[in-house]
């Protein structure tokens, strides 16, 4: 099953005001919202905002449809899964464009999104194709097996930053282990965060409610961890979100998978070469704006090669080009909006006026913010110690390697952190002393493979992962199930 070339899947006819049950579009109850293009202010689309009982009402279908589909056979449950893939690469160039328009990227990250999305569709395939469980040691006279199970419905909050991905590494594991999913994308990208995966997955021949999609804000997210036919959230944002998604979910005793930010760090010793050094750091810092989560918010410089690397990277501040990424070559394109913008700049003055140096930026005309070199960044200053998610390279000096771990080890965890030297063994033990869910050696810290489990310790999302071989144990539970012949006696 298909969809012919001549199919756009990205009608916002089909959206305008809407919510999206798997095969039909809803009328929002909660209001509709204008989608913006952060490049030119123009308003791409009108789509539905849902409430409370909106969420509630999906919740509903959700858990009406789970049964069935995860009674549904392996090989039928997997052929969704190729489809999608399919239908993704057939509409590629389509589809990375809707992505770099709406979320103020370069055309390059749309079409990174749409390559993810390919490869998380064809992993999510062979998932119900694998063992579901083991057999387990047991008394004579009994088989004991202990099984994957889905969890039933799971609830899938996703980030404005990278939304296809970020939503579908949920979606499509879930979905696949036999799970429905209701899934709230960032009101601000609403198409490429979930209206896009559902015109893919009906399509691809998904059985009717067991993808709701519905954009939304605090009300119905809070209705979304708050309902107790959730057994599950899968929530990837802030820190601040997420601390209190967390709590909530542990109130209702559900599963939550937390996917949040913090520092990462990116570490430069002294026998680098400064130009392979320079250009690593601008990508991990100054990549889609620094609007993600694995950006190399910290950069560490041995002392020895601090000035080098901040020439080279003051250099390629000024030259490098920004702009409207979707139709011009432009390294960096808009932040996301006026408040993620204003954010980013108070933590950028306020890191200034505590005594670090603006080497080069830190100025903007609209959304498009300068990429911005601070030079003497230390512990204390809000660009050391918050997450700033915009473009910014941060240096910090250090002297020794004791003294870098320290700096790096600073905080309250994170995602990524990276080192770089020919010095392999001596980068390596850097990198086991890191407080990272993932650590790279002669790279940046902005890496994700889609096999390999993302996460990280504290901020970085409360030590688990998903992705990889995280997701059978993010989105199935175990059951133990026994078998005996006929039943024993008892002595009661």
């Amino acid at each position: 099953m298909g969809a012919p070339e001549s199919i756009s899947l990205l009608d916002p006819s089909a959206w305008h005001g809407r919510l999206y049950d798997t095969g039909q579009w809803r009328t929002a109850l909660g209001g509709t919202r204008e989608v913006m293009e952060p490049a030119t202010g123009t308003c791409l689309t009108i789509v539905g905002v849902a409430d409370a009982v909106d969420m509630r009402e999906a919740i509903g279908r959700a858990k009406d449809a789970q049964a069935a589909w995860a009674a549904t056979g392996p090989r039928e449950r997997a052929a969704v899964f190729h489809r999608a893939a399919a239908l993704f690469q057939r509409h590629f160039d389509e589809l990375a464009m809707a992505i770099a328009r709406e979320t103020g990227a370069i055309l390059a990250k749309g079409q990174h999104e749409v390559r993810e999305a390919v490869t998380l569709c064809q992993i999510a395939a062979a998932l119900p194709m694998q063992a579901q469980g083991q057999v387990l040691p047991s008394v004579p006279g009994r088989l004991s097996i202990a099984r994957r199970v889905p969890h039933g419905v799971v609830g899938v909050i996703s980030p404005f930053n990278f939304p296809l991905v970020l939503g579908l590494r949920s979606v499509a594991p879930a979905l696949a282990l036999g799970n429905a999913v209701v899934l709230k994308p960032d009101t601000r990208t609403p198409v490429s965060g979930g209206f896009l995966m559902a015109r893919v997955f009906e399509e691809a021949g998904l059985p009717a409610g067991l993808l709701q999609v519905l954009p939304g804000d605090a009300e119905a997210g809070e209705a979304l961890v708050t309902d107790a036919r959730v057994p599950m959230i899968a929530f990837t944002g802030s820190p601040g979100v997420g601390r209190r998604i967390g709590a909530l979910a542990g109130q209702h005793l559900k599963k939550v998978s937390l996917e949040l930010g913090g520092a990462n760090n990116l570490i430069i010793l002294e026998d680098a070469d400064p130009d392979q050094a320079a250009s690593a750091a601008a990508f991990g810092a100054w990549f889609h704006q620094g609007q993600i989560c694995m950006a190399s918010n910290r950069i560490l410089v041995h002392a020895d090669i601090a000035e080098a690397i901040k020439t080279r990277l003051v250099g390629k501040a000024r030259h490098l080009p920004v702009g409207d990424g979707a139709s011009g070559q432009v390294a960096l394109g808009p932040m996301i909006d006026a408040k993620q913008l204003q954010r980013f700049d108070s933590v950028v003055q306020d890191t200034v006026k505590a005594g670090a140096t603006l080497e080069a930026g830190g100025t903007f005309e609209g959304l498009f913010y300068k990429p911005t070199v601070l030079s003497g960044v230390k512990p204390g200053m809000r660009a050391f110690d918050d997450e700033p998610f915009g473009p910014v390279v941060n240096l910090i000096t250090f002297r020794t390697d004791d003294e870098a771990v320290e700096l790096a080890n600073t905080g309250q965890g994170g995602l990524a952190a990276a080192v770089i030297s020919p010095s392999i063994g001596r980068a390596m033990a850097i990198g086991q002393r890191l407080r990272a869910g993932m650590v790279h050696i002669n790279d940046q810290t902005v890496n994700d493979e889609c096999t390999n489990p993302f996460g990280g310790p504290g901020i970085g999302g409360n030590g688990g992962s998903v992705g990889g071989p995280a997701d059978m144990d993010e989105y199935t539970q175990w059951q133990w199930l026994t078998v005996k012949d006929t039943p024993p006696p008892f002595p009661f």
